[in-house]
């Protein structure tokens, strides 16, 4: 086992560059992590990385070693797998990254019962619309819309179809009217997202194969996705939101959607981890829960056909 652990200091630091952040994921002490990689390197009698206080940088031989150690592990992630599908119970500690508003509002009620069907499983949930670093951070998956934003991470389906809507209050359509097509929106006032120092204003719909650009403006922008979906269930203005997220308020009437005839980018959902030797079965039971759960809501939203 202390083989093993070993190439699990080696993998991580190749992976994040850092042998504190190894140490950091794999709970240890930045002490440990290097005699890890020393009893490692005495025993394959090479130096797998360069090193200096600043980087770490692998060698040609790390490089050539790193390839076997991935497939070595991910044997064993099989077995590990393999020996553990055939039991119903699925236990540890499950530690998982949801965007804001999605965590609180739709995922929340889906984790309860995911648990009383598992009762054995922990969960530490952490919501955030920042993107959890999965490798200094101590959190297993990454529930994201989007694209991979990293070719290291593993992305796992949940709603690949998945896309953004527009849609505003009854309130706010009976005083400013029904934009009839994504260029009208110009004349509406827009509730912007913000995600670190970037302002999601540029907002793009799709109808028999054409594309629609729209740049637009409002009075009120929030780097919290929960915040944007209250002010435009109060009226406050249009927001442009992944389906997702407000499609409760859609099936209840408290917003309506906008331009039904166009198309909202795609934001396919998925969860991400670091290597598919931490898909476990608690994670593809998780999945497999999640996709069930998001295609019969996205089904329930009016107007969606």
């Amino acid at each position: 086992m202390q083989t093993l652990r070993d190439l699990d200091v080696f993998q991580l630091a190749a992976d994040t560059g850092s042998l504190s952040a190894a140490a950091r994921r794999l709970d240890m002490t930045p002490a440990a992590a290097s005699m890890a990689l020393k009893r490692l390197e005495t025993d394959l009698g090479v130096s797998l990385f360069l090193r200096s206080t600043r980087s770490l940088r692998l060698t040609d031989e790390g490089r050539v070693y790193l390839e076997h150690c991935r497939q070595a592990l991910q044997l064993l992630a099989d077995g590990r797998e393999a020996a553990l599908t055939g039991s119903a119970a699925l236990r540890g500690l499950l530690q998982l990254s949801v965007p804001s508003d999605l965590g609180r509002n739709v995922v929340l009620p889906w984790l309860d019962r995911f648990q009383e069907d598992h009762p054995d499983l922990q969960l530490r949930l952490l919501l955030t619309d920042r993107l959890a670093d999965i490798y200094r951070q101590p959190v297993d998956l990454a529930l994201r819309y989007g694209t991979l934003p990293d070719s290291s991470l593993v992305a796992l389906p949940v709603a690949p179809e998945h896309r953004r809507i527009l849609c505003a209050s009854p309130a706010y359509i009976a005083r400013h009217g029904f934009p009839e097509t994504p260029a009208d929106l110009v004349r509406h006032n827009c509730l912007t997202y913000l995600l670190g120092d970037y302002v999601h204003d540029r907002w793009r719909f799709f109808r028999d194969g054409d594309e629609s650009t729209v740049q637009v403006s409002g009075n009120r922008t929030s780097d919290d996705g929960d915040a944007v979906r209250r002010w435009a269930i109060a009226g406050q203005g249009v927001a442009y939101k992944s389906s997702l997220d407000v499609a409760h308020d859609l099936i209840a009437g408290r917003l309506v959607r906008l331009c039904p005839d166009w198309g909202g980018e795609p934001a396919p959902l998925s969860l991400l981890c670091a290597s598919r030797r931490r898909i476990s079965p608690v994670v593809q039971a998780l999945r497999g829960y999640l996709a069930e759960r998001c295609a019969a809501l996205l089904s329930a939203i009016p107007d969606m056909g």
